[in-house]
């Protein structure tokens, strides 16, 4: 019998709780309402390890990131920090090997407050995702701060553009 499709969110906001978080759960349910039996797992929240994650041995950080690597879709979110990705982030997916995140159909997803850097997330996020063996379908999405009040209607015109990309990748257990 089947599985069913997990959706996992891996958040690299310094602070926890932090809009990134409230946007990445807003387009992981988006998501998973968009594919076949699919749920919503606990956030793996960068913010909540601090310096573990810089530490070379941390078993709750690599419990995360087996976590994030056992995903079938997941959305990697991130503030735009010198218009990419934080360092908290990268420092994270230091820890995959070059294919650690084979079969994983990837959302890339970044938050900022100027649309001058909206390229960020195809320019910077998508790209260390591929290295890792990822997925990637459709265009990764870049949120305003002043869309934050719209939230609903961006994600929803961005998975009507990219979802149906997503899913046929997804679905297909992560093979472009």
């Amino acid at each position: 019998m089947p599985t069913a499709t997990t959706v996992a969110t891996l958040i690299g906001n310094p602070r926890p709780a932090s809009r990134t978080a409230q946007i990445a759960a807003a387009v992981a349910a988006a998501v998973a309402r968009g594919l076949d039996d699919a749920h919503v797992v606990a956030p793996v929240e960068l913010g909540l390890h601090g310096a573990a994650v810089l530490a070379p041995e941390s078993a709750e950080v690599d419990r995360d990131r087996d976590a994030v690597a056992a995903a079938d879709v997941l959305v990697v979110a991130s503030p735009t920090y010198k218009a990419t990705y934080t360092g908290l982030l990268k420092s994270f997916l230091d820890r995959y090997d070059g294919r650690g995140l084979a079969g994983v159909t990837a959302v890339p997803l970044m938050v900022g407050a100027s649309a001058e850097h909206a390229l960020a997330v195809e320019l910077h996020l998508r790209p260390i995702l591929v290295e890792l063996g990822a997925v990637v379908a459709g265009r990764g999405l870049f949120v305003l701060d002043s869309q934050l009040d719209d939230l609903d209607a961006v994600v929803t015109a961005w998975w009507a553009a990219n979802g149906p990309a997503i899913r046929a990748v997804a679905l297909s257990g992560g093979a472009a």
